[in-house]
């Protein structure tokens, strides 16, 4: 079984540099409903049984764009790990300030983000057991972040991976091999 994983084509939409809590929260969903850029993507477009992408609509558009009319599988299982203000404030703080924090506060699984770490591994393992169940080549189309959890627990599953283990950049991709 051969699955490659992309990283969505480029967003456009810029966050704002310093912002409050309430003002970051809703930059990331204005990011998150964004559409994507036109770019040239170098990503194998082989025959796949199966074409996954998440339920936020940059990864539908990317998948469009690099395999053109095909019928995609959406699923909340390849959502990018939820980006949310660390603290409340109306202080306007650096933007790498609310990054950096939120995903702080999902490594020891704080309470106050969406998502913590033991709840990302958990989604990725439910998507991982279910391409193992259809055992079938297949193309994904998911989020940067997330896609170090999935990478992480596919090799602790058996796959080997051709590529990077973090650091993806948009359009970039990794071919997994069980």
């Amino acid at each position: 079984m051969k699955v490659v994983i992309i990283r969505h084509g480029v967003v456009d939409y810029k966050m704002n540099r310093r912002c409050n809590s309430e003002e970051f929260d809703q930059d990331v969903k204005k990011y998150d409903e964004a559409p994507i850029l036109l770019m040239e993507y170098n990503v194998p477009t082989g025959d796949y049984k199966s074409y996954y992408v998440s339920s936020l609509s940059r990864t539908l558009a990317t998948a469009r764009d690099i395999f053109g009319d095909k019928e995609y599988i959406s699923t909340e299982l390849l959502d990018e790990v939820p980006l949310s203000s660390s603290i409340k404030t109306n202080k306007r703080l650096p933007l790498a300030f609310w990054k950096i924090s939120s995903r702080l506060q999902w490594l020891f699984n704080s309470e106050r983000p969406k998502e913590g770490k033991k709840d990302t591994v958990i989604r990725a393992n439910k998507f991982i057991d279910d391409i193992i169940v259809k055992n079938e080549d297949c193309a994904v189309v998911s989020h940067g972040f997330f896609m170090i959890t999935l990478l992480s627990e596919m090799k602790k599953r058996g796959f080997m991976i051709q590529g990077k283990a973090a650091g993806y950049e948009n359009g970039e991709y990794v071919i997994c091999e069980k």
